[in-house]
């Protein structure tokens, strides 16, 4: 008779990705991934974007693991309070997005941004400058999908990096370029 396999150690896990164990990272998807999938989903109602908080949310767990606290909660719990909060996060960020119809474009709705070429090339060279502040691969994505119109896929095969690594690239370059232009 087979006897039933010990409990999954997520402490343990979590201590382990505190030191840089690639592979406890690794063990932590395999045993709660589609769960924190599924949670995930729920909150942000579509499976794409459920699956870039979870990215997102595993790159948090491992940033972030030596600063969980076993005096505070279960290793298991502050994984999924990490995934919980950033999925809803995503969704209260997302509902300050103003979404307009094709309409909206039309001149007597809709100011034009820039007073005059002078705005413009000011604007610009602001960008540069935001942009030259970026580490190089992060900068080519942001040049890749902006310039280029190339997708996340294909930029993913351009610079030889996973999916999900561009996605994150793409993501926190947009975030520091806010920043910079503020």
């Amino acid at each position: 008779m087979n006897s039933p396999l010990p409990p999954f150690d997520f402490q343990r896990c979590l201590e382990a990705c505190a030191r840089g164990d690639r592979r406890a990272l690794h063990a932590l998807y395999e045993e709660e991934g589609a769960r924190l999938l599924g949670v995930v989903r729920r909150i942000a109602r579509d499976h794409a974007t459920a699956e870039d908080i979870l990215h997102d949310a595993f790159i948090r767990i491992w940033s972030g693991a030596a600063s969980f606290d076993p005096a505070r909660g279960s290793a298991r719990g502050w994984i999924y309070s990490v995934t919980r909060h950033l999925a809803l996060n995503y969704i209260r960020d997302s509902r300050r997005e103003v979404v307009l119809d094709e309409g909206a474009f039309d001149s007597a709705q809709v100011p034009l941004p820039y007073a005059s070429d002078m705005d413009l090339m000011a604007d610009s060279a602001k960008v540069h400058r935001c942009l030259e502040q970026l580490e190089p691969s992060r900068k080519l994505c942001i040049l890749h999908a902006y310039v280029d119109g190339c997708s996340h896929a294909e930029i993913a095969g351009l610079l030889n990096t996973p999916l999900g690594t561009v996605k994150a690239w793409i993501k926190r370059s947009l975030k520091a370029l806010r920043e910079c232009m503020g």
